[in-house]
């Protein structure tokens, strides 16, 4: 029997192995799982397997994850993204090279009503990216501008990867929810100032005659800021409850969906077609996400188990590292393992194995997770694998892969730096957390 380190790379190892063959994330841990349970607990693994099963499957805490999804779904099937571009197009205003902030606000409103980034780079690269381009501004920064605030889908909430670790790593949900807030706006500022900084340096990336656009009337202004007001309503429903301690995240998310059927009635497209097609879709993505987890779960038990767990931590011990070289150790794995492969299947891999190690070296669990959770979204835009690059340039054809991947590099770029400043400065992701 395969016992201690190992085990961890041998299961790890075929896991990895499987996903890259070309089969589904859920097959691979059915597949990993069956047969590790037969090899190390015999027959009696299966009533574990399946006790563990119905643990994950009818855990309460998943409930938000549909309701989050469906929310997003009502939201955007009514046509209030259309609002949503129209009124903070009027905002922005006279601004040089304001459709590349304008690309960045989007993506980072967007942002709250998805939770995906892959969603949020198809919908701007198929909708904003090509005007942009005809306007005559610089592809590879509108791109990268794209690519940078569709990552922030999973850091700003509503967040349904932050469901995930949360349930996986028994860290406050509600939380991890709100310690995104702050983080995303820092990462949304770092990117307007990259960009004003570009076009101070080379006007020509943007068209001059963006300059002679009139600012709006304050008439004009005043009902852009009107029509926003329902998602206004929306945020302060799901956030605002979370942060006062009123609501639980599911209870939030339950509001948010309340809050979405009431903005597409005031837009006047709710109907019980939306309805149905937008449950229907939710259900099938919440289907997949839940049965992936409910795979995956049996795998820790495995691992700690066989000992790999244990084993692995006590050789972290005796490695010596200070905390700052484990965290970028820690960071450094995810970082390039998720150009390779889907965040959640990383997510479900690794932090069984990173849980022992983080308690070890006394991490606050809060800023270690929002901090592994941005890392695996950046490795979404990292070439020559992310899967959010693909995403972009299969909505736009005009273009091509290998400027997708050089827009994104400086963008990486500003990730890793706002990524030492949340880890230098950790006040930025707890304190709003600690206000719960």
């Amino acid at each position: 029997m395969i016992e201690g380190i190992p085990a961890v790379l041998v299961g790890v190892g075929l896991l990895l192995l499987a996903m890259g063959s070309g089969m589904p994330v859920f097959v691979a841990f059915l597949v990993v799982n069956l047969g590790a349970s037969m090899l190390l607990l015999g027959p009696a693994g299966f009533g574990m397997f399946s006790g563990s099963f119905f643990e994950t499957a009818t855990s309460s805490s998943l409930v938000t994850i549909p309701l989050f999804i469906l929310m997003g779904e009502l939201l955007f099937r009514s046509r209030a993204v259309e609002v949503l571009f129209q009124s903070i197009d009027t905002l922005v205003g006279r601004v040089r090279g304001r459709q590349f902030i304008l690309s960045i606000v989007l993506a980072t409103v967007f942002s709250t009503l998805s939770g995906a980034a892959m969603g949020v780079a198809a919908m701007l690269g198929r909708s904003l990216l090509p005007g942009m381009v005809s306007r005559g501004y610089d592809a590879r920064l509108s791109i990268g501008t794209i690519l940078a605030g569709a990552s922030l889908a999973p850091l700003i909430p509503p967040s349904v990867l932050v469901i995930i670790i949360g349930t996986l790593a028994g860290v406050s949900i509600a939380g991890l929810l709100i310690a995104g807030i702050i983080p995303g706006l820092v990462f949304s500022s770092l990117f307007a100032a990259y960009v004003f900084i570009r076009i101070w340096r080379n006007p020509t990336l943007a068209p001059a005659d963006e300059d002679a656009k009139s600012r709006p009337s304050l008439l004009e202004a005043a009902t852009a800021l009107i029509k926003l007001l329902p998602f206004t309503i929306i945020i302060a429903l799901v956030m605002g409850l979370i942060l006062m301690g009123v609501a639980t995240p599911t209870e939030a998310g339950a509001m948010g969906v309340l809050g979405s059927l009431m903005t597409a009635a005031i837009y006047r497209n709710l109907s019980i077609r939306m309805i149905v097609e937008a449950v229907g879709e939710s259900a099938k993505i919440s289907a997949m996400i839940l049965i992936i987890m409910a795979s995956s779960k049996l795998f820790s038990q495995l691992l700690a188990f066989s000992g790999g767990a244990s084993a692995l931590t006590q050789w972290i011990v005796e490695l010596q590292v200070s905390s700052w070289v484990m965290l970028f150790m820690l960071m450094l794995l995810p970082f390039i393992l998720c150009m390779f492969i889907d965040q959640i299947a990383l997510m479900l891999i690794v932090i069984p194995i990173y849980l022992p190690i983080i308690d070890r070296f006394e991490y606050d669990p809060i800023w270690f997770w929002l901090l592994f959770l941005v890392n695996i979204t950046v490795g979404g835009i990292t070439p020559p694998f992310g899967y959010t690059l693909f995403a972009l340039k299969s909505a736009w054809n005009e273009g091509s892969l290998s400027s997708v991947f050089a827009a994104a590099w400086p963008f990486v770029g500003l990730f890793v730096i706002g990524m030492v400043l949340l880890a230098l400065v950790p006040e930025l992701t707890t304190l709003l957390p600690s206000m719960l």
